[in-house]
């Protein structure tokens, strides 16, 4: 699984950090990046959950 943050809509809310941290981060923006881009094993739901939770909707799930 691959995740990525949309930077045109992340307003920095941070839920994605605080659901998977081990995937996502802020930059130095304040603005969410994923990182990695691949999605250990083991942290796919994580990784859905902030999506999911996303108020902008700016994460998405990539081939």
């Amino acid at each position: 699984m691959k995740v990525t943050v949309d930077e045109d809509r992340c307003a920095g809310h941070g839920m994605c950090l605080t659901l998977c941290p081990e995937v996502f981060e802020l930059s130095d923006d304040g603005w969410a990046v994923a990182s990695p881009e691949e999605v250990p094993a083991g942290l796919e739901s994580a990784a859905r959950d902030a999506i999911a939770n996303c108020p902008e909707r700016a994460i998405r799930e990539i081939d």
